[in-house]
């Protein structure tokens, strides 16, 4: 059995969908539904099971054995607005000992999501400690579970992986709210006769010129499945190793929907000092461990995804 926690959001719903494209469909999706509106994410996926995160947990920490062969983590707080840390640490710091530990007592796979939000607002996006300095609690919750599994992890006891997303755009995001992407967000703009709206001058970088790294979800997928055949471990940057302006997201979105022109806002104040104007992978460590996937740019990425939008919205 395989095990995707955070199995209805945007990334563990991709695992799935992969999963399900090599034919495994013996897949328990672990999650928590208080936003019902998740369960869209699944409608086409074909699983074995379904459990709350709260049930599942309880599980794991009574020892329970269930057959599992691999554990694709994927859920977590991944509000970088949330000043929870109560609430940020045991979902996304506590929650993942627990089945880390499970993991390495059973010699199961560990697979799980870390965040480019460990780096801050460096400048170098290498996965080494001198240059992480996480600028919101979400970020150093993330961090913390890294320096955790830097300290702890015994390979003898089976593979783990952590794999720092950078910005993740693609299907399955709609549920995410203020949190989905900017590739989203611009896209349902000009659906609605508006223009796509992008921040203005800011921190020496143009309108429209602060720069992200970009990676399409079901590039994200691929790694995922990559790291869990190749029973790879370590701590791997997963963007493309490219950055690229936010205005081409949105010169992307307005060819696809054949609308709108860009429209600049003032930067808000409350992201002052806690925004990354720019990040882009060091993508060595994941080359150096085998990997060769391609990674689509925003020019084909983008386009893909308004396709997949505008089929869904018509």
């Amino acid at each position: 059995m395989i095990v995707v926690t955070g199995g209805a959001g945007m990334i563990g719903s991709n695992v799935v969908q992969a999963l399900n494209a090599e034919g495994r469909s013996d897949i328990l999706v672990v999650d928590e539904l208080t936003d019902g509106t998740k369960f869209a994410n699944l409608v086409d996926a074909a699983i074995a099971d379904y459990q709350d995160m709260d049930d599942f947990l309880a599980r794991i920490l009574a020892d329970e054995d269930m057959g599992i062969d691999v554990i694709f983590h994927q859920g977590a707080c991944s509000a970088t607005t949330e000043w929870n840390g109560r609430y940020v640490m045991r979902v996304n710091y506590e929650y993942s000992k627990a089945l880390y530990h499970y993991c390495q007592k059973r010699g199961i796979p560990f697979v799980y999501a870390s965040s480019a939000a460990v780096y801050g607002g460096g400048s170098v996006f290498r996965e080494e400690e001198a240059f992480e300095a996480p600028l919101n609690v979400y970020g150093w919750s993330k961090k913390l579970f890294d320096d955790y599994v830097r300290r702890t992890h015994d390979p003898a006891k089976g593979p783990v992986a952590g794999l720092r997303y950078f910005n993740v755009y693609g299907p399955r995001e709609g549920h995410k709210g203020t949190m989905a992407s900017v590739a989203f967000h611009l896209f349902n703009q000009v659906k609605r006769g508006e223009n796509p709206k992008l921040f203005g001058a800011w921190d020496g970088w143009g309108p429209g010129q602060q720069s992200r790294d970009f990676v399409h979800v079901a590039d994200v997928a691929a790694v995922n499945l990559w790291i869990w055949h190749t029973r790879s471990s370590g701590i791997f940057n997963c963007g493309t190793g490219r950055s690229q302006p936010f205005r081409t997201v949105a010169e992307t979105v307005i060819a696809g929907l054949g609308k709108g022109a860009i429209e600049y806002v003032d930067f808000p104040d409350h992201l002052k000092g806690r925004y990354q104007s720019f990040t882009q992978a060091d993508m060595s460590r994941l080359r150096a461990a085998g990997y060769n996937g391609g990674f689509r740019d925003v020019e084909t990425g983008v386009r893909d995804y308004v396709e997949w939008l505008i089929a869904r919205s018509s």
